[in-house]
């Protein structure tokens, strides 16, 4: 899988040579780090899981095509933190075809970059990366006396991986699916373990427990638990207030398989039995979410699926009476805004804001089969909304499911999660031994 994207990569570029970085570690506190996550282009084109790491493609040298610089193996080093996979298994495990030290780096670096006409390079992702770019070039502008050249042009790569990562792959997709899978049962579990008392934090662990149960990594992203108030910030992530009887809460967690990210979103009564105003505002944003979904078919631009949510979500406002005026009105003058501050879809794979462009120029981009993107709406009414009636205080609904692009229908990646208000009570109702420890 690796080594064909490699190829792919290279058969793109116009000449030069690429150079891409490992992710470093993160400091936590002291001297103890974050749980380590590549790079998302390095681990994408490579594969290899470790930090302190470069990787160079040559698509024009006669023997070394990829090229791997890693950390020594170091027998000390490995009974505190771990195995290091060393040059020897940067070539019998990961496909280099020359492999070295990263220590090597300064050293070896400049030699495949002599004569080289450009250079694929991201500045700015990692500044002691971009030292170490920079030394080598000008190592090789020190020899122009004899005759050697050193890259003249800086090329982006990004120009190419960021097309080849939204287009997905068959084997990518069955990533993505077991990421869906595993999400959609974590929802599901949160959903028949909610009962009024329980803290955010307590939902918050059972769905991370069950993403690492089946093999995820953890979780995609921070994940949001978000009861009554709560639910109407964006991206709160404190989640350690109580769910209470009669609120809602909204929970957005996807986990995170082989690097690739699921993205789910969905809200429900604490108590398992939405109220009307809840119900109301529930419906018009599942109705605006469904018209999005059918949308997301090749040809339709990257755009049509937001507008039809939006249209839907302004139509519904205008008819509970929450907004009042001519809807195209409404939508040019943005008068939804204080109920809707966000777009409706972002692309979806190694990164849960996945790259890729939006947009062809000034033209929205047509959806292609093998993209992947999300579709979320919501609505959300703050408690110091006072134009809003009471009932509506306080209540954030979103949304939220991965779609895959096909020739044909949409597949929702993520259909297994509980959405209908009547699916939702349904397996609210089948309530489980509570999670809560000491209740």
């Amino acid at each position: 899988m690796f080594a064909e994207r490699r190829r792919r990569f290279m058969d793109q570029m116009e000449d030069g040579v690429a150079l891409f970085f490992a992710a470093p570690e993160k400091v936590r506190s002291n001297d103890t780090h974050y749980r380590f996550r590549q790079d998302s282009d390095f681990h994408y084109l490579t594969g290899f899981p470790e930090p302190g790491a470069a990787a160079l493609l040559l698509p024009k040298h006669p023997e070394h095509r990829f090229v791997l610089f890693v950390r020594p193996r170091d027998r000390e080093r490995e009974i505190w933190d771990g195995r290091r996979a060393g040059p020897e298994g940067a070539r019998t495990k990961y496909g280099a075809d020359a492999s070295y030290t990263i220590d090597q780096l300064a050293e070896v670096l400049p030699r495949y970059l002599e004569n080289a006409p450009s250079l694929y390079y991201t500045l700015g992702r990692y500044p002691e990366a971009d030292t170490s770019m920079q030394t080598a070039v000008d190592t090789v502008k020190a020899k122009g006396r004899q005759g050697i050249r050193a890259p003249r042009v800086f090329r982006d790569p990004a120009a190419i991986v960021n097309d080849m990562r939204l287009k997905k792959t068959a084997a990518e997709l069955d990533i993505m699916r077991r990421a869906a899978a595993i999400s959609s049962e974590a929802h599901r579990l949160a959903m028949e373990a909610l009962h009024p008392g329980m803290q955010e934090y307590e939902i918050e662990a059972l769905i991370e427990y069950t993403f690492r149960r089946h093999g995820a990594a953890g979780p995609s992203y921070n994940t949001i638990v978000g009861s009554g108030v709560n639910a109407t910030i964006l991206h709160y992530i404190e989640n350690n207030s109580t769910c209470r009887d009669g609120e809602l809460l909204l929970v957005d967690a996807g986990a995170e398989v082989e690097g690739y990210s699921a993205d789910i979103t969905r809200t429900y009564p604490v108590n398992g039995r939405f109220t009307p105003a809840q119900r109301e505002v529930y419906e018009i944003v599942l109705t605006a979410q469904k018209r999005a979904i059918a949308e997301v078919r090749a040809k339709n631009t990257f755009n049509a699926v937001h507008d039809i949510a939006l249209r839907t979500l302004v139509e519904g406002l205008v008819k509970l009476g929450l907004l009042k005026g001519d809807v195209d009105r409404l939508i040019a003058e943005e008068g939804y805004k204080p109920y809707y501050m966000h777009r409706t879809s972002h692309w979806l794979g190694l990164d849960v804001h996945d790259v890729g462009d939006y947009r062809n120029g000034e033209a929205w981009r047509p959806l292609e089969p093998g993209m992947v993107l999300t579709v979320e709406p919501g609505l959300y009414f703050g408690e110091d909304r006072t134009e809003v009636p009471a009932p509506y205080r306080g209540i954030g609904v979103r949304i939220e499911d991965d779609v895959l692009v096909t020739a044909g229908e949409p597949e929702v990646l993520t259909a297994a999660t509980p959405k209908t208000v009547a699916e939702i009570e349904s397996v609210m109702g089948k309530k489980q031994v509570p999670v809560s420890a000491g209740r």
